[in-house]
């Protein structure tokens, strides 16, 4: 009992280097990712809920949290999240709660409803070394696919035709 209580944590592989150039080790990596974890859950209340950045922090924060809190080993750590070292994970956690005080301040989500914005056509030829990004025509399976579940083969004949004309 005395060595899993007080000897677990002696045993710990402690870890030399990050190996990334001015990216030091913390020795408690593990606590300071739970702290940080934490207060970007606090932090990110003052975002409307509906709000899809609201939604998509808590969510990978609440993840992140969870395996903090089951995994005592910063390998371990590393290895389920597979998202970079913890030395890393702090850096981001402490970017995002920099990120979350500029949204509170910008308050992007604060657009009134009946807002208008200005939208400005421009005519202008693109350039010939500028690619046009269009895309190719999708695969025969997807057009199989959609013929199967429309049960329409007008469709896939004028789909097809469309996907011609945008690449030529």
């Amino acid at each position: 009992m005395f060595l899993r209580a007080i000897g677990r944590p002696l045993l710990a592989k402690v870890k030399q280097t990050t190996g990334i150039v001015g990216l030091d080790v913390v020795p408690n990596a593990r606590e300071v990712l739970i702290g940080l974890y934490s207060k970007t859950l606090k932090e990110i209340q003052a975002v409307p809920e509906d709000e899809g950045y609201r939604k998509a922090v808590e969510s990978f924060t609440r993840h992140r949290l969870k395996v903090c809190q089951e995994e005592e080993d910063w390998e371990n750590i590393e290895k389920r999240l597979g998202c970079g070292q913890v030395e890393e994970l702090i850096e981001e956690a402490q970017d995002e709660l920099k990120l979350i005080a500029k949204m509170i301040e910008w308050d992007p989500w604060g657009v009134p409803d009946d807002y208008e914005c200005e939208v400005i056509e421009n005519d202008a030829p693109v350039p010939k070394h500028v690619p046009l990004h269009r895309p190719g025509p999708l695969p025969e399976e997807f057009y199989k696919t959609l013929e199967a579940i429309s049960g329409d083969s007008t469709r896939k004949v004028e789909t097809t035709e469309k996907a011609s004309q945008v690449t030529e």
